[in-house]
């Protein structure tokens, strides 16, 4: 499979309630093999992300001074990362805020809490439908 298209390697994760950042870091890490790099905020994102060059943006919705959605317009204005796909992760998974998400030009949308059991598999799971796998 891995051979039809660019292999899920590195993740940016950024919320800002350091047990879940760092929850979902041991998960992805240890279940999926990924390598992750956790910000705590939008504002850490957007300095530490260039040079850690994600393939991949799992970015909380609901952080201070820049909450998810204006993280995610500010990283699209950085050419390096205006094609990176994104992933919010969010609590308030009613249907018109997930919809307003994949809007702005989200790959996906997960609520939280997650299952750290399961989440790796989740995040690869979108990574190849992005890619053109329809399992």
């Amino acid at each position: 499979m891995s051979e039809r298209f660019p292999p899920l390697g590195r993740i940016l994760y950024v919320d800002d309630e350091p047990d879940i950042r760092e929850v979902a870091k041991i998960a992805l890490e240890v279940m999926g093999g990924f390598t992750v790099h956790a910000c705590e905020s939008g504002e850490m994102a957007l300095a530490e992300a260039p040079g850690f060059k994600p393939d991949l943006i799992l970015l909380d919705v609901m952080m201070p001074r820049m909450d998810g959605p204006e993280t995610f317009a500010a990283l699209r204005q950085i050419d390096s990362l205006n094609a990176v796909p994104i992933v919010f992760f969010t609590a308030k998974a009613q249907r018109a805020e997930v919809q307003a998400l994949l809007e702005l030009g989200a790959l996906d949308v997960l609520a939280k809490p997650f299952d750290p059991m399961t989440v790796a598999q989740t995040v690869s799971e979108i990574w190849m439908r992005h890619h053109g796998w329809d399992g």
